[in-house]
Order: C-alpha cells, then sequence, then structure tokens
C-alpha cells in the first residue's frame, strides 16, 4: 500500500479491546476480587505506614510508595477491563488509548525502578548497617523516589509518541484488554521496524542495568547473610530478601515476554496471561509477601484496628449510659 492510498483511508478514532471473548462474567468477577483484594490490601499498607511513626523509616518508606504506584497501576486496566465485560461494550476512544498506553508503561517503569531501588535499600541496611542512616536519609529517599518517577515519564512519552505518530486506518481490534503496545504496533499500517528497534533496544538496556544492579546487591546480600552467627538473624534477613527477588523476576521476565519476543512468537492467549501477570498479579503480590507477612506491619494494622473496635466500644457505652 503506497503512502498516498494510506492517507486517503479514514483514520482510526476508537479501538475495539478484545480481551477476554468467552466466559464474560467468570472474567468480571475474577478481576473484582483481585481488583478489591489490591485496593484494600495496599490501603491498608498506606494507612498504617502513615499513622504509625515507628515506620517512618526508608524500607517502608518505597513499601508505601510501592503501594500507592499499585493502586495506581493496577486501576489504569482492570476496572475499564470489567465495565467492557458487563456492558459488553469493547469500545475505547482514541485519546483513552494514548493514556493508557502512557500510564501502562509509565507506571511499569516505576515498579521496575521501585524494586531496584528496594534491593539497593536492602543491600545497603544488611551489607553497611553502621552507614545505613547516612546513606538513606530523607532527602536520599525522595530523591531517589523522584528520580524514578520522572526517568520513568521520559521513557513513558517516548514510547507513546513513537507509538501513535503510527498511522492506523486498517484493523482497530486490540488482542489484548487494554492498549498494549505491541499489539499497537500489529495493528499498524505503518511501517513498524524503528519502533520494535526502539522498544527493544530501550527495554533491554534498562531491564538489563536493573537485573544486573539486583543480582549484584543480592549476592552481596546473600554472602553477607551467610556470615551472621544468629538462625534468626539469617532467617529475618532471607525472608526479607527472597520475597522481593521472587516478585522482581516474575514482573521482569513477563515484561520481556511481552515487548521483546520476535512476533512470530505472538499468541492471544500467551499474551493475555503474560499481561496479567506483569500487570494484574503484581499490586494483588505485594501487599501480601512485602508486608502482611512482615511482623512489624502486621503488629501495627492489629494495633490499629484495635483502637478503632475500643473507640467504638467506648462510644456505644457512652451512648448507652
Amino acid at each position: 500500500m503506497t503512502s498516498r492510498e494510506t492517507e486517503n483511508q479514514t483514520s482510526v478514532q476508537e479501538f475495539i479491546l478484545l480481551g477476554f471473548p468467552e466466559e464474560q462474567i467468570l472474567h468480571f468477577l475474577v478481576f473484582l476480587v483481585i481488583y478489591l483484594a489490591a485496593l484494600v490490601g495496599n490501603l491498608l499498607i498506606i494507612t498504617v505506614i502513615a499513622l504509625n511513626q515507628h515506620l517512618h523509616t526508608p524500607m517502608y518508606f518505597f513499601l508505601g510508595n510501592l503501594s500507592f504506584l499499585d493502586l495506581c497501576y493496577i486501576s489504569v486496566t482492570v476496572p475499564k477491563s470489567m465495565a467492557d465485560s458487563l456492558t459488553n461494550n469493547r469500545l475505547i476512544s482514541f485519546s483513552g488509548c494514548v493514556t493508557q498506553v502512557f500510564l501502562v508503561i509509565t507506571f511499569a517503569g516505576v515498579e521496575l525502578a521501585f524494586l531496584t531501588v528496594m534491593a539497593y535499600d536492602r543491600y545497603i541496611a544488611i551489607c553497611h548497617p553502621l552507614h545505613y542512616k547516612v546513606t538513606m536519609n530523607r532527602g536520599a529517599c525522595a530523591q531517589l523516589a523522584v528520580s524514578s518517577w520522572i526517568s520513568s515519564v521520559i521513557c513513558s512519552v517516548l514510547h507513546t509518541a513513537n507509538t501513535f505518530r503510527l498511522h492506523f486506518s486498517g484493523s482497530n481490534v486490540i488482542a489484548q484488554f487494554f492498549c498494549d503496545m505491541p499489539q499497537l504496533l500489529k495493528i499498524s499500517c505503518s511501517d513498524t521496524h524503528a519502533n520494535v528497534i526502539v522498544m527493544i533496544a530501550l527495554g533491554s538496556v534498562l531491564g538489563m542495568v536493573c537485573f544486573v544492579f539486583i543480582i549484584v546487591s543480592y549476592i552481596h546480600i546473600f554472602s553477607t547473610v551467610m556470615r551472621i552467627s544468629s538462625e534468626q538473624g539469617r532467617y529475618k534477613a532471607f525472608s526479607t530478601c527472597i520475597p522481593h527477588l521472587v516478585v522482581f523476576c516474575l514482573f521482569i521476565s513477563t515484561a520481556s515476554f511481552t515487548y521483546m519476543r520476535p512476533r512470530s512468537m505472538s499468541s492471544t492467549s500467551l499474551d493475555l496471561m503474560a499481561a496479567v501477570l506483569y500487570c494484574v498479579v503484581p499490586p494483588l503480590m505485594n501487599p501480601i509477601i512485602y508486608s502482611l507477612r512482615n511482623k512489624e506491619i502486621k503488629g501495627s494494622l492489629w494495633k490499629m484496628i484495635g483502637r478503632i473496635f475500643f473507640l467504638k466500644r467506648n462510644e456505644l457505652l457512652t451512648l448507652k449510659f
């Protein structure tokens, strides 16, 4: 097709999110349970950390930020997908699709950055405990958090602009439950070779830098932990670090599978599964494996719940007498 023929065609004004065409009620119920669980879990963590002065430390600062990020991340895709299942209206406007692509890439980038920063935090805490308060002071934590957001936004602007400079005049069906950049490249009638190169090159560099940084950090962490004489101390260190490593590996592997594999390996079912694993599962699992297993978080949570019940009980007794 020549460029003149392409220009003469009507540009796509909206897209159809194919998502899960079968078992729509089941899809809605599963996503509803996941979304509510992620919402409640992350809100509880943010509340507990905000209200407890003892948890105002670098580790919990990043956990609180991660919980806020996860709330935003899962809210970009899941509510829209649930509404599509109920109404059977799978349309999304062009501007809505641009917004989804920008936000998904931004939040995915910040997720990767925070997971890397949290590995650095654990490395300093375990390998250089005497320097921890000086190295991870409030200013340093704020700079790391802000840098994570800014770098991710810049990366997202680049990818989003590079994607939507393309022409869409043929098929408008996206085989995904949200506007995903690789799926948009598939249906574009423009030459996407440069887009694929930028996506793979930038993704590979960022992913590899974060991966190497985290692996090196954990090599030092585990070698230090193995020298701890106390079995309880080793258990505490491992219970903090291993879940973080598992989450990072799951996130980076599924995101890499989606964004950097050849098109010949593409499959609708695999694409959907991978998208759920890197967009929906982390916001649900992070509160469980990072915080709700944490004794300090659990202790603070039970104290907060106890205070609420105690106040309500006192109010009832006051009204009664």
